[in-house]
This record gives structure tokens, C-alpha cells and sequence, in this order.
């Protein structure tokens, strides 16, 4: 009996012949474990390394705390000095809302102790905080921070001063200069002391 097998039409026999003539694949497969080794790096992006303090908790904590026993001293001080009414002061006091005409009259007319006194005073009296901030305040540790905090207070100080106390008024002057020992105190300590109580280091990161 004659072979009767039915042959594909040619259309569909050209896909099988080019599918019997494609070469294999060769390239080389990476074992299991480094391929998923692989996916784990593609799926978690590098995060930067930790920063880490410099100085020990315990040792931040007592610096924080001596600053801070410090600074109400000096609060007590201040307050002190600047909110005690002085009576017979009334007929020399004057509000003072123009910079610099409190200095000049200073440097012009009173005698250079009494200009030395005044003048001096009012920046030793901002000192403190320039050399203090730093170490309470990590986040205002700058320069630009501690002048402004240390503005802030002292006008709310001369406010206090104009409106409430006896023989007393408010002087833009006396703002400007305790500013003035503000940034004095931070140039010369106070920047040190934050940097070493508050600083951080680059940890290498965990593998």
C-alpha cells in the first residue's frame, strides 16, 4: 500500500526549520547563590553610613548638664542686673531706638570709666551665651543661630526693662553690644565646645 502521510504546506513548515536552526544557548549561568546574591543587591540601593557621636552619651549628658546648671546662674545674674529698679535713676533714663547714639554719647561725653564700665558690661553680659548655647542646643550651635537666639533674649530683656522697671529703659545699643559678646564668646570657645561635646563620625556600615 501506498504512503498516504499528509505534508504541511510550506508556510508552516519554514518557522520549524528556522527553529531547528537556531544555536544553542552557550553562555554560562551563575550558580544559585550568586545570582541571588545579585538580586539582593538590585532590590536594596547602598545607604549612606551611619553617623555616630564622638564623645559617649554619659559624657554629653553631664556636659549638657553642667552647661545648663551654668546658664540659670547666669539667668539669675542677668535678671539681677538688668531688672532691679533703681529710682534714683529716673530723671537720666531715656528709651533709645536709634543704634548708635547710646555708644556715642558714651565715647563723647562720659568719663572713659564709666564708658568702659558700661560698654564692657554689656558685652561680657552676652558671652555666656555664645560659650553655653552651643552645648545646650546642638541644632543651634552655629553662629548665625546663637546670635539671633541671644538677640532675641536680650530684647525681650530691654522690653522688660522699658516697660515694667523703675529707672530703667529700653536701648537698641545695649542689644547690639550683648549680640556683640555673644558672637565674642563663640569665636572664641563656645564653637569649640559644641563641636567637641556634639560632633559625629562617619561609622562604617555593617556588612
Amino acid at each position: 500500500m501506498a504512503r498516504t502521510a499528509l505534508r504541511l504546506p510550506a508556510v508552516m513548515r519554514a518557522p520549524r526549520s528556522r527553529e531547528k536552526a537556531a544555536p544553542p544557548r552557550t553562555g554560562r549561568r551563575l550558580p544559585a547563590s550568586l545570582r541571588g546574591f545579585r538580586k539582593r543587591e538590585r532590590a536594596e540601593p547602598d545607604r549612606p553610613p551611619v553617623a555616630r557621636h564622638t564623645l559617649a552619651l554619659p559624657l554629653r549628658v553631664l556636659a549638657m548638664l553642667a552647661a545648663f546648671a551654668v546658664m540659670v546662674a547666669f539667668a539669675v545674674v542677668l535678671a539681677r542686673l538688668t531688672l532691679q529698679p533703681s529710682p534714683a535713676s529716673v530723671p537720666l533714663t531715656h528709651s533709645n531706638l536709634h543704634p548708635g547714639r547710646s555708644l556715642h554719647a558714651y565715647l563723647e561725653q562720659a568719663p572713659w570709666r564709666d564708658a568702659v564700665k558700661q560698654l564692657g558690661g554689656n558685652v561680657l553680659l552676652g558671652v555666656p551665651f555664645g560659650v553655653l548655647v552651643p552645648v545646650l542646643a546642638p541644632r543651634a550651635r552655629g553662629m548665625l543661630q546663637v546670635l539671633a537666639l541671644t538677640a532675641l533674649v536680650m530684647l525681650m530683656v530691654e522690653l522688660a526693662q522699658g516697660a515694667l522697671v523703675t529707672g530703667r529703659a529700653f536701648d537698641i545699643d545695649d542689644v547690639i553690644l550683648n549680640t556683640s559678646g555673644a558672637l565674642l564668646g563663640w569665636l572664641v570657645l563656645g564653637r569649640r565646645l559644641g563641636r567637641a561635646v556634639h560632633a559625629r563620625v562617619r561609622a562604617p556600615r555593617a556588612s
